[in-house]
């Protein structure tokens, strides 16, 4: 099976039809797709002007997107390496058991799904790079009592009972599942409440 950098060649030839270069775009997000496939796809097709269905894009489009998706791709691979040294270091010096942030991490290991959009046409409208950036950031600083991509403080909880059975806090302004270590307890629990008895946001937090 062609892994993400092959296929990314395949999107680039210029020699190769437009409708396999398309195809093997979208094969690029079964490796990585930060939102999701479908929230990521939307994404990319918003941002670079690419009707969804359009089976033969613009090729300068169709490059911007991968552009996109690979520099998004390599902050997440810089932000594993350092992960891996991180507990490496831990267990040297002993410290065997994961917190919940290892929790969280583990269940995004290799990108897919690492800000899920529950809703595939709700998404962050900046760069898949800054997303992960902030990301990233939020998650190194300790939990907050806001969404760490786009600062709003509409964080409900949610359940999905599909195929990938999921529930967890998600915000309702950009539309990611935000990492739980990434918020308070009280935030946490607010967002389980029903929405009529929700506290103001600004008293919670």
């Amino acid at each position: 099976m062609a892994g993400f950098r092959s296929l990314a060649r395949q999107v680039r030839d210029p020699r190769g039809d437009l409708a396999l270069r398309r195809y093997s775009l979208r094969k690029c997000l079964e490796r990585f797709a930060p939102y999701g496939h479908r929230a990521t796809w939307d994404h990319l097709c918003a941002r670079h002007g690419i009707a969804p269905e359009d089976r033969e894009p613009d090729p300068v489009r169709l490059l911007r997107a991968l552009d996109e998706l690979e520099e998004a791709r390599a902050v997440w691979l810089a932000y594993e390496a350092g992960f891996a040294e991180r507990r490496r270091r831990e267990k040297h010096a002993g410290l065997r058991r994961p917190g919940a942030f290892d929790d969280w991490h583990r269940r995004t290991w290799g990108g897919h799904g690492v800000a899920r959009c529950t809703d595939p046409g709700v998404h962050p409208t900046e760069p898949l790079a800054e997303v992960l950036r902030r990301l990233i950031a939020a998650l190194g600083s300790g939990p907050g009592s806001a969404c760490p991509v786009c600062a709003g403080t509409g964080i409900e909880w949610r359940q999905e009972r599909g195929e990938e059975p999921w529930a967890g806090p998600v915000c309702t302004g950009c539309g990611i599942a935000v990492p739980q270590p990434a918020l308070t307890d009280r935030t946490l629990a607010r967002a389980r409440l029903p929405r009529h008895r929700r506290p103001a946001a600004a008293a919670a937090a």
